[in-house]
C-alpha cells in the first residue's frame, strides 16, 4: 500500500472525541434561540412596529425606512445581548450557495478619533452594496460596473451565527435585475398567492391568501476526511473521477434504514441540536440506499423560509461533519454505480383559511377545488416541462438523472390509480356527477396482534420526477447540492401562469352566460385531455418510456446546454414575464450564468482527470509494470528456457495489458486535452458549453475504463488512491 493511502486509511481509523449534547434538554427549550423570530421581536420591538412588520410579512405590505430604523435598534439590542459584534447582508447569489460581507457594530460617536459605540441604523439593516461585478451576472454587469445592492426580506428571519448577525437579503443590480435566486422566487410566491386566491374565491370567497409550503429531503455522502484528502478528485471536484465499484456496495439493499453507525449518529444529532437553535424544524435522519449515504429532513415550512433554512442546514452540515472527522459531499454523484443524492422538493398550496389544495376534501365542494388546482398543475408541468426540467438540470446532476434510484431526465407526473379514475370520470361525465376521492382503506394483514394498517389514496413510483404523493407533490429531480429556489421559482411560476389563464376562461365562458360549476367543469375536461401525455404511471428507467414520451412530444433532451434552452425560448419569456417574476434580459443572462458555469465545471474536471492519469495512474502502473518485468527477466535467468516461458507465460500476459490501457490512457488524455483547447477558442458562451458537453466530457468515461482495469490489476501496495471499498464504510 501507498504511504499515502497507508496513512489516510490509518488516520480515518481513529476516533475523534466529540461533545455530547446534554441529556434532558428538550428542543422545545431551545428552538429558535439564535433567531429574531415573532417570540424575539415581541420583546424588543413596540406593539405598532411589531404590528407593521408582520403586516408586511404576512400581506406584503412596504415597510418604510422609520419602521426599519425601530426594528434595526430592536434587532441591534438582542443581537449584542446574544454576543453578535459583527452584522452581515446574507444573500445568494447565482453560485447555487449564499454569500456574506461581514462589518462591525461599532461607530465613531463624535467623529474620526472620537469614541466608538455599537449603531446599526435601519439603512444599514435596509441595504448594503456588494461588488455586482463580481459576482456571476450573465453579462448584466462589467468589471467596471461594479454596484449592486442588497435589500432586507423582512419576510425570512434574522439569525446570528458564531458572532455574526445575518440578515436574509435579495441581490440586485444597479439597473435593477435580480442577481440572485431569492428575487425571482419571492416574486413567482407573490404570483401564486395571486392567482390560486382568484380561483379560490370562485369556491370560497372567504380566501384572502394562499401560500406555498416546500418541505426538503437533503441527501448526501459522508467519507472519512483523511481518505478524502487523499483523494484530488474529491477535493476538487466534489466527485470520484475515478474508481473501481467495490465488491459489495448496495446491491445486498442492506443500508437503506439499516441501523445508523455510532459516529453518523452523534453527528446527525448536533446537526438537529444546531438546527434547532436556529429554528429549523428537523424531523426525520436515516441512512439512504447507497453505503455512507444518508438523509434529513425537516417538518415543511413555507417556501421562502424552508429555502434558506435548506442553505443554512448544508453549511452548518460541512461545519459539523469537519468536526466529527468527515467531509460532507453534497455532489450528486461523488461514486459511480450506486445511488446518487437528491433533494426530493414536497411542493404543496394552502389557503389562508387551512384548505389544502392538493389534499381532497369531504364535500363536492371541496374535491372541486381539489380537482381544479390539480388539474391546472398538470397542463402547467405539461406545457412547461421543458422548462422544469431546466430548472433541476446541471452538470452534477446530469451524473445522477435515470441512475440508481433517480428519476429519469424526462418530466412526468405520477398520479396513481385512484385519482387518475377521478380524472378519467370527469372527462367522461356530466356536470351533475358528484366528485369523490376514496378515503384511507383498511388492510387486514391477518395477524392477530398486528394494527390495520390504512392505505393511502396514491402509491409511490420512484422513477416519477413529479409524483402526487397524497397531499402535495414531490418534484424528486433536484439535485442534492441545487439551491431549491430555480425549481420553487419554475414550478409556482407555471402554476401561477396557468391558473390566471383559467380563470380568464371561466370569466369569459360565465359572462357569455354559463354557470360558473359548469364553466369549471367544461374547461377541466378539456385540460385533462389535452396534458394526458404528461401522466406516465410506469417505470421510468425503461427504454421503451424514452421512445414513448418522445412520441407524446414531452421534452428527451440529455445534453445539459442544450436543455438551458427552455429557460430563454419564446414561451418561457412571455410567461415569466406575464406574472413580473424574470424578464428576458435577466433569462439571458442566467442562461449565460448556467453555460459559463458548465463549461468550467467539464473543465477542472478534465483537468484533474488528465493531472491524476499522468502523475498517479501512468506512474503506478509503470512501476508494476516495470516489476513484472524485471522477475520476468530473473525467470529467464534462473530456470531453463522451457520452465522459464511457461512459468511467464501469465505475467507476459499481464504486461501487454497494463501496456494496453497506459497506452489508452495516454491517448484518450492527449485527445481530451485537444478537445478542450479547441472547445476554448470558441467565444460564444453557448457553443462552448455544448462543445465542452459533446467534446470533452466524452473522453471521460473512456478514460476511466482503463484506469479502472489497472486498479484491479496493479499491486494493492503501490496504488496511490483510496478505494471505493475503503472510502465507501464508515467503521
Amino acid at each position: 500500500m501507498s504511504t499515502l493511502r497507508f496513512k489516510a486509511v490509518e488516520e480515518a481509523s481513529k476516533r475523534v472525541p466529540v461533545e455530547v449534547m446534554s441529556p434532558g434538554i428538550l428542543p422545545s427549550e431551545y428552538f429558535g434561540k439564535y433567531v429574531f423570530n415573532r417570540a424575539q421581536m415581541s420583546k424588543y420591538l413596540s406593539k405598532e412596529t411589531m404590528s407593521i412588520v408582520l403586516e408586511a410579512i404576512d400581506n406584503g405590505t412596504t415597510l418604510n425606512r422609520g419602521i426599519a430604523d425601530h426594528v434595526a435598534a430592536g434587532m441591534k439590542m438582542w443581537a449584542v445581548e446574544m454576543g453578535a459584534t459583527h452584522y452581515t447582508h446574507w444573500f445568494q447569489p447565482l453560485t447555487e450557495g449564499t454569500a456574506e460581507k461581514h462589518d462591525s457594530f461599532i461607530d465613531y460617536v463624535d467623529g474620526p478619533g472620537g469614541n466608538v459605540i455599537e449603531r446599526f441604523s435601519g439603512k444599514l439593516l435596509a441595504q448594503q452594496e456588494p461588488d455586482a461585478s463580481s459576482f456571476p451576472s450573465g453579462g448584466i454587469r462589467n468589471t467596471f460596473e461594479a454596484r449592486g445592492y442588497t435589500a432586507w426580506d423582512p419576510s425570512s428571519p434574522a439569525f446570528i451565527i458564531d458572532d455574526t448577525l445575518c440578515i436574509p437579503t435579495v441581490f440586485i443590480s444597479y439597473t435593477g435585475e435580480a442577481l440572485d435566486y431569492k428575487t425571482p422566487l419571492l416574486k413567482a410566491l407573490n404570483a401564486i398567492d395571486k392567482a390560486a386566491v382568484d380561483v379560490c374565491k370562485l369556491f370560497y370567497p372567504e380566501v384572502k391568501k394562499v401560500f406555498s409550503y416546500l418541505g426538503w429531503e437533503q441527501e448526501y455522502f459522508l467519507v472519512d476526511k483523511a481518505l478524502y484528502l487523499a483523494r484530488p478528485d474529491l477535493i476538487l471536484t466534489e466527485r470520484t473521477l475515478m474508481g473501481h465499484e467495490s465488491a459489495k456496495n448496495q446491491q445486498l439493499e442492506d443500508h437503506y434504514f439499516g441501523s445508523i453507525p455510532a459516529r453518523v449518529a452523534t453527528f446527525m444529532q448536533e446537526i438537529e441540536h444546531e438546527a434547532y437553535k436556529f429554528g429549523i424544524p428537523l424531523k426525520t435522519c436515516h441512512n439512504e440506499v447507497a453505503p455512507n449515504q444518508f438523509e434529513v429532513a425537516p417538518i415543511f415550512g413555507e417556501t421562502n423560509l424552508a429555502v434558506d433554512q435548506n442553505l443554512l442546514v448544508m453549511s452548518l452540515m460541512h461545519k459539523i461533519a469537519n468536526k466529527h472527522n468527515f467531509k460532507l459531499l453534497l455532489h450528486e454523484k461523488p461514486f459511480a454505480g450506486v445511488n446518487g443524492s437528491g433533494k426530493h422538493n414536497n411542493w404543496s398550496l394552502c389557503t389562508d383559511t387551512g384548505i389544502g389544495l392538493f389534499t381532497p376534501g369531504k364535500s363536492p365542494n371541496e374535491n372541486l377545488l381539489f380537482v381544479t388546482i390539480l388539474v391546472n398543475t398538470l397542463i402547467a408541468v405539461y406545457k412547461h416541462n421543458a422548462l422544469l426540467k431546466a430548472s433541476i438540470m446541471s452538470a452534477n446532476n446530469a451524473h445522477r438523472l435515470g441512475a440508481n434510484e433517480a428519476p429519469p431526465a424526462i418530466i412526468s407526473v405520477f398520479l396513481g390509480k385512484q385519482i387518475t379514475a377521478v380524472l378519467d370520470k370527469i372527462e367522461n361525465s356530466s356536470d351533475d356527477d358528484e366528485i369523490s376521492v376514496d378515503e384511507l382503506q383498511l388492510m387486514k394483514l391477518g395477524v392477530a396482534h398486528i394494527p390495520e394498517v390504512l392505505i393511502d389514496n396514491t402509491d409511490r413510483n420512484r422513477t416519477s420526477p413529479f409524483a402526487f404523493t397524497g397531499n402535495r407533490f414531490e418534484f424528486r429531480a433536484v439535485g442534492s447540492s441545487a439551491n431549491c429556489s430555480p425549481a420553487m421559482t419554475a414550478l409556482n411560476s407555471v402554476v401561477a401562469a396557468q391558473l390566471i389563464e383559467f380563470k380568464k376562461e371561466i370569466d369569459k365562458k360565465t359572462e357569455s352566460g354559463m354557470k360558473t360549476e359548469e364553466a369549471i367543469y367544461d374547461t377541466l375536461r378539456h385540460y385533462i385531455k389535452e396534458s394526458k401525455p404528461i401522466r406516465f404511471e410506469g417505470n421510468g428507467y425503461s427504454d421503451e418510456w424514452k421512445k414513448e414520451a418522445a412520441e407524446r412530444g414531452i421534452d428527451c433532451e440529455t445534453s445539459v446546454p442544450v436543455i438551458q434552452d427552455a429557460y430563454t425560448s419564446e414561451q418561457s419569456v412571455e410567461m415569466f414575464e406575464s406574472i413580473g417574476v424574470l424578464n428576458e434580459k435577466e433569462l439571458h443572462a442566467r442562461n449565460e450564468v448556467k453555460w459559463e458555469t458548465y463549461t468550467k465545471k467539464i473543465q477542472i474536471e478534465g483537468r484533474v482527470l488528465g493531472d491524476l492519469c499522468m502523475n498517479h495512474i501512468i506512474p503506478v502502473a509503470t512501476e508494476y509494470q516495470t516489476m513484472l518485468l524485471d522477475n520476468l527477466y530473473k525467470m529467464k535467468v534462473v530456470f531453463d528456457e522451457e520452465k522459464a516461458a511457461k512459468m511467464s507465460k501469465e505475467d507476459a500476459a499481464l504486461i501487454e495489458e497494463i501496456a494496453e490501457h497506459i497506452s489508452g490512457i495516454n491517448r484518450k488524455v492527449y485527445e481530451m486535452v485537444e478537445a478542450r483547447k479547441s472547445a476554448n477558442r470558441l467565444t460564444d458562451s453557448r457553443e462552448k458549453a455544448i462543445a465542452y458537453h459533446d467534446n470533452v466530457e466524452v473522453y471521460f468515461n473512456k478514460i476511466r475504463y482503463h484506469v479502472d482495469k489497472l486498479e484491479l490489476i496493479v499491486d494493492n501496495r503501490m496504488w496511490t488512491l483510496p478505494k471505493y471499498r475503503e472510502l465507501l464504510f464508515i467503521s
